[in-house]
Parts: structure tokens; sequence; C-alpha cells
């Protein structure tokens, strides 16, 4: 999500325990153990489909339900009626979420194709409320992570979906099940990077495939690539998703009123296999819901897979730098804003922290200027633990 930048600027604030960030994220790969509103019906579900051995979709009856109940039909659904979009057929509230698996939808040809999620605000936006902003961080230069991904930042992968406008990327993140301790199936990304906002509804064909190009090989190297070679740990299917209703009623192209809640949960399963995602990837990450105020969080780190030129999509990038505060309305929660050149397609990516010497997932990618310097991301308070409660405690072990 991108936005035009505003006019003030700030000295780059000085990074502090990168190392220890960066040496915490990486022990992850071999890294195994494992209040608020609960309202069940303000959270989306639905069952995966499956496909027989001909590759022909069955659709379980709760979808096929659903979808009959918006007029849609599930045999046309199911042979390619997904891309209507008709406003009057795009499932919209949090309760209607379908995401039936069309297995071998996502190709490795159709996964470099998809296009960043980009927004646009105007630098009036931008610069809102400055008395509670702090000045614009100087740009932080995006850094190429280390492969193989798995090894050094095993829990980082790509969400793809479907949109009005074609087939579209972010990120996202494994964390960890309180409730299903080492056998985890939850990703953590953005809120527009699986619902259009108020004006719209839920994408569709969500899934999300961890250590995406684990060897960052180049786009040559891929010309010809196996689903294998880009997708090494499989692809993982939303069976479920949860996003905020602030995003859900106030999110707009703009980013509008549902920027500071622009958060995500994913219940994911398998396109193929039995094991969970987290045993997989042999990594999951805990999410820190305490909402550190920008002065005490200490260094942030951002990853993400930018997708925007200069970047291609193919390759995973990190920026650490300190916080300050971004404040897009006095009505609204403060964001966290950090200095870093990644752009759209990173959205949805992680933020990690460390909290008593392990890292812990803190806030993801959601707004960030036109010129590409700075990223800005939601402060993860109680809203957002009750959402991921919820999944954990409804969805969590089907």
């Amino acid at each position: 999500m991108r936005f035009a930048r505003s006019s003030s600027a700030r000295p780059r604030r000085t990074v502090l325990a990168a190392t220890g960030l960066v040496a915490a994220l990486a022990l992850t790969a071999t890294a195994c153990n494992g209040s608020g509103d609960d309202k069940a019906d303000d959270r989306p579900g639905a069952s995966a489909s499956r496909a027989d051995g001909g590759g022909k979709v069955h659709i379980p009856a709760d979808i096929a339900n659903k979808l009959k109940q918006h007029g849609i039909d599930v045999d046309k659904w199911q042979n390619g009626g997904w891309k209507d979009w008709d406003k009057n057929k795009w499932l919209s509230e949090a309760k209607d979420f379908v995401n039936p698996v069309i297995a071998g939808l996502w190709k490795p040809e159709r996964m470099k194709s998809a296009k960043e999620a980009n927004k646009t605000v105007t630098a009036k936006d931008a610069a809102a409320d400055q008395g509670v902003s702090d000045p614009e961080p100087r740009p932080v230069q995006a850094e190429a992570e280390k492969t193989p991904y798995h090894d050094n930042a095993a829990p980082v992968g790509k969400v793809f979906f479907d949109s009005p406008e074609g087939h579209m990327v972010c990120s996202g993140t494994v964390i960890k099940d309180v409730n299903h301790p080492g056998k985890s199936n939850l990703v953590w990304t953005a809120g527009h990077c699986v619902h259009a906002g108020k004006d719209g509804g839920w994408y569709r064909n969500i899934a999300f495939v961890p250590s995406y190009n684990d060897l960052g090989k180049s786009e040559a190297d891929l010309s010809n690539a196996s689903t294998s070679q880009v997708a090494p740990y499989g692809t993982w299917w939303a069976d479920w998703a949860s996003t905020s209703n602030q995003w859900i009623q106030g999110g707009s192209e703009t980013g509008g009123a549902g920027a500071a809640y622009d958060y995500a949960v994913l219940h994911v399963k398998p396109e193929s296999g039995a094991k969970s995602l987290e045993e997989t990837v042999g990594a999951a990450l805990d999410v820190d819901f305490s909402a550190p105020s920008a002065a005490s969080a200490g260094t942030m780190g951002a990853w993400g897979y930018p997708a925007a030129p200069p970047y291609n999509g193919l390759k995973m990038f990190k920026c650490l730098d300190r916080p300050g505060r971004l404040a897009l309305s006095p009505s609204l929660p403060t964001m966290y804003r950090i200095g870093c050149t990644m752009t759209g397609g990173s959205s949805g990516g992680g933020w990690f922290r460390v909290v008593n010497g392990k890292t812990a997932l803190v806030s993801n990618t959601s707004i960030g200027p036109a010129d590409n310097t700075w990223l800005a991301g939601p402060q993860l308070g109680p809203t957002a633990e009750a959402l991921y409660q919820n999944m954990s405690r409804t969805y969590g072990g089907r």
C-alpha cells in the first residue's frame, strides 16, 4: 500500500540490537515449540474443498450453501465463476468468507506474474496530525535476506490472492497458535491483502507460500522453474480468514479509517499433505500484543517480498530501524513508522522485535509513501488479540 510522502523529515534513528534481531529470527528455523470481543459470527469461516484424481474440485456443503445463498452457481464457481466480481455477488461481510481450494491454480508462472496490492492517498492524509506524528524518517535501504530463506527467515512467505484487478501478492508470517502448540496453521498478514474494505469484499483464491523461492534465484533461473522450486514447502490455502471489522467497514483505496487496523489472520491447510504448517516449515513466531510505545519498542525489523520496481517480487528483503509515530487522525490509534525502501508486495509482511531474548511479531506492513522511503504498520493491541484468540479457539484445531 503506497501513498504520497509528507514534507517533514527527521534524522535517521540509530539502529540498535539489529544483530540480535537477525540472529533470533534465524534461529526460528529449528524452533518448533510452541481478551476481548470473540463473537464467532463476526469472524468468517469455511471448509476447504478437495480435488479428486481427475482434478475436479468438490466444494463442501457449507461453502456450497453459502454460495447459493448469495445467488452464486456452485458449478460455475469451481469452473471459473469466481472471476465474476459483480458487486452484488462479491461477498463482503465478515461471516461470508469462502475460499475453496482449486488445486494447481497457483502455478509458478501465475505466482511470478502476480502484482503488488498498491494503494494511494494524498500527502494531506499522510500529514493529518503532525502534532502527534514524529518527523518523517530517513530511508533505510532494504537489505536482501540471506539464502536459503528457510535457514534465515523461515516464518516469512508470500500471500497470493485474486482481486478484480487480477492476481495479486502480499507477504505474510507463520505465527504460533497458543491453543495448538507446535502445530500452528496460522499466518499473519494485512487486512488489505484479504479484503477490499468498505467498497468491496473478500478476495479469492487466497494462499500462502512459505519461503517462496527459497534459494533466491533470479528471474532467468526461474524461467522454467517447477512448483517445488518456487514453493519448497507447498502451497497453503486459507480455509478461514479474519480481519478487523474496522478494516471491513472503513478500509479504502486510500487506506482510510481502516489503516490503523489493517491486519488479518489466516488459518491455512496444505493443498497436499497432512502435517501442520508449523511442523512443515519448522518455525512459527509469537505475536506481541502489548502494543509498546514507539519510544520504548526498540529496534523493529520489517521482512517481505517487495514486488514493485526496482524489485520484482522474487526475493526476500528486510529493513531494520527504530520506529517513530504516525497519526492519520486524532480518533485513530497511532501507527508505527520506520525508514525502509521496500515497495508494494511487502504489504502484510511481519515486523519483528526481540522480547526477552526471543523474536516476536509486533506489527505488519500497511502503508507507505509513493517514493518508498518509509513504511507504517498498526499497533497490535486488544482488538488484534481478540481476533487472534477467536481464530485460534474457533478454527485452530480444524
